[in-house]
């Protein structure tokens, strides 16, 4: 069964760069690291473009990681140091696995008038966090798992429907509308974690009540596989769901890296900024053809003590936060 359901509620935070847009996240959180491996979540939008200018992340570094890119609607140009130019529209998937190091840019087009979607990340395990960096993009096909629902799977398998994006850990991800009043069985397997984040309407996840931008996430569970029923309420609701194995290793996050050490994390700053005023490019390269107000996000000072690392959950109450800088995309 499921042991109980934790509902994390959003907090507003600046998405980096000189054009900042206000991004919800719900992961990492004080009372929560991860969701399997699902890491990161911010949720934004919708947006009119006119008033917010859309978004325009400059050049950035990421490694030990992998993004999720997903929209509700806009359209989205990434272009990363593996030389990808790539766009990203509603039901399509961005999987960019950054591994050893890479860097992108992340700009909305000039046909956006209404921006609104998820980024995501996934920590990599230790043996897979320096792999070859790599892009891969997917188109799912809607399929319909009960009567009113339509859902497209893009990270993993669910309903019969499977993505052929490449992950390293058991992973889902999968975009489910539901009509008014309408009803699906989520299928889970023993020993994987759900987390159910909320576009829009309500739904009620094992008794909770679960409103536009929480995310509720459900202990693993014990037993026979079974299935979770997210009803939604009257207005409907589209959610996102993202699970996974548990992720058990202990981590530093901070910034836009991922590693294990503090020492790890202050290399690959310092790597970063070494490809800074035309120096060597290094293990994230550099992204070609942005045009912006700036040509890089320089990443921040560390902070005066050393990073340490944290499994799921913070036990101590002098843990400290889970991130210590704010990443950017």
């Amino acid at each position: 069964m499921v042991e109980s359901v934790q509902v994390l509620r959003p907090r507003e935070v600046p998405l980096g760069g000189p054009r900042a847009m206000t991004v919800r996240r719900t992961l990492p959180s004080r009372e929560r690291s991860f969701v399997g491996a699902w890491c990161f979540a911010d949720h934004y939008g919708p947006d009119d473009v006119s008033v917010s200018g859309g978004m325009d992340v400059a050049p950035h570094p990421h490694c030990g990681l992998a993004t999720v890119s997903w929209l509700f609607s806009g359209e989205v140009e990434h272009r990363d140091s593996l030389g990808t130019v790539a766009a990203v529209r509603p039901g399509e998937v961005n999987l960019m696995t950054a591994g050893r190091g890479i860097s992108h840019s992340e700009v909305s087009t000039d046909s956006t008038t209404v921006l609104h979607g998820a980024q995501l990340w996934v920590v990599l395990p230790s043996g897979s966090a320096g792999v070859e960096p790599r892009f891969e993009h997917h188109v799912p096909s809607a399929l319909s798992p009960a009567p009113g629902v339509e859902a497209r799977v893009f990270v993993g398998s669910l309903w019969g429907s499977t993505s052929p994006v490449r992950v390293e850990t058991a992973l889902l991800g999968a975009e489910v509308v539901l009509a008014p009043g309408a009803t699906v069985e989520v299928p889970v397997p023993e020993g994987f974690e759900l987390g159910v984040l909320v576009d829009t309407g309500e739904v009620t996840v094992e008794g909770v009540a679960v409103s536009s931008a929480s995310l509720a996430g459900l202990e693993r569970r014990s037993g026979a596989d079974g299935g979770v029923a997210l009803p939604a309420g009257a207005g409907g609701a589209r959610v996102l769901l993202l699970g996974g194995e548990p992720f058990r290793e202990e981590v530093v996050m901070w910034w836009n890296f991922v590693g294990r050490s503090h020492d790890e994390v202050a290399a690959a700053r310092e790597e970063w900024e070494s490809g800074a005023a035309g120096g060597p490019a290094g293990a994230f390269g550099r992204v070609e053809g942005y045009e912006g107000a700036v040509a890089r996000i320089p990443a921040p000072a560390l902070p005066g003590v050393r990073l340490r690392p944290r499994g799921n959950r913070p036990s101590a109450p002098d843990a400290g936060p889970v991130v210590e800088a704010p990443p950017l995309s």
